[in-house]
């Protein structure tokens, strides 16, 4: 009996201790934001509380491609005749001038692993709700060559992994593919340069890890598939694989 009233007691004592700590944080976030207002990376507006990386009126304008709600969209048909891909998606459109293009090149090169993981906790969000990741096992990053990933510091898609699996429930895996060579800069190549600057690069280290499973393969943006074609056909070498891809952004030409 009185170790029942003194639970009852200690429980709402524990829980307004935990909101006066929320509530002195807010306060905290507010004045600090008073001396160090935070960007908005987009159009530079000041960031207000629960906002990150994006303000929320240019977060809203962002083209989305909704893919994740469409079977046979036009990233799936992309991939057609050239490997089984289950299912496809990317949350933006990458184009010239286009919001999701700039935060993926500050993502890349000006050290900003926050955006990645930031985006891959909302597109995750996104795809978890739509029943997208259903029956999926695991989520394993597109692999940087080892090279470039010491030179920057970290691999961007192994940060939007991490987002997304905050929200999807998956386990992420970046020790099952790796590079086993540099393969130099995609950007100036056209789609057979591509597919041949990237074919045989990947190779699958725990084959017995993944036989039998349902993988998300995540990149930062899909502009031809070259690079998610060469990584799918390394998987399903390795084993009976189920391969989905998603990225942050497809290439408009894949997107209409």
């Amino acid at each position: 009996m009185y170790h029942c009233i003194y639970v009852i007691k200690i429980i709402p004592c524990i829980s307004a201790s935990r909101c006066e700590m929320f509530q002195v944080k807010d306060i905290a976030d507010d004045f600090l934001s008073l001396f160090l207002p935070r960007p908005c990376l987009s159009c530079g507006a000041h960031l207000v509380r629960g906002e990150e990386v994006l303000c929320t009126g240019c977060l809203l304008d962002m083209a989305r491609t909704d893919f994740h709600l469409r079977r046979g969209n036009m990233l799936e048909q992309a991939f057609w005749g050239r490997c089984n891909v289950e299912r496809a998606a990317a949350y933006s459109v990458y184009n010239r001038g286009s919001r999701i293009r700039k935060l993926i090149h500050l993502l890349k090169y000006s050290g900003r692993k926050d955006i990645g993981i930031m985006l891959g906790r909302l597109y995750g969000s996104v795809l978890m709700g739509s029943g997208f990741t259903e029956g999926m096992d695991m989520i394993i990053p597109v692999p940087l060559d080892r090279a470039r990933e010491r030179r920057r510091g970290y691999n961007q898609s192994l940060c939007i992994a991490q987002g997304m699996a905050s929200h999807c429930r998956l386990q992420v895996r970046s020790d099952i593919l790796c590079r086993t060579g540099k393969s130099g800069s995609q950007t100036k190549r056209g789609r057979y340069e591509r597919w041949e600057n990237v074919e045989g690069l990947f190779r699958v280290i725990r084959p017995g890890e993944i036989d039998g499973r349902h993988i998300l393969l995540v990149d930062d943006v899909i502009t031809t598939g070259s690079t998610m074609e060469a990584c799918v056909n390394a998987l399903q070498a390795a084993g009976d694989v189920t391969v989905s891809v998603a990225a942050l952004a497809a290439a408009q030409k894949l997107t209409v």
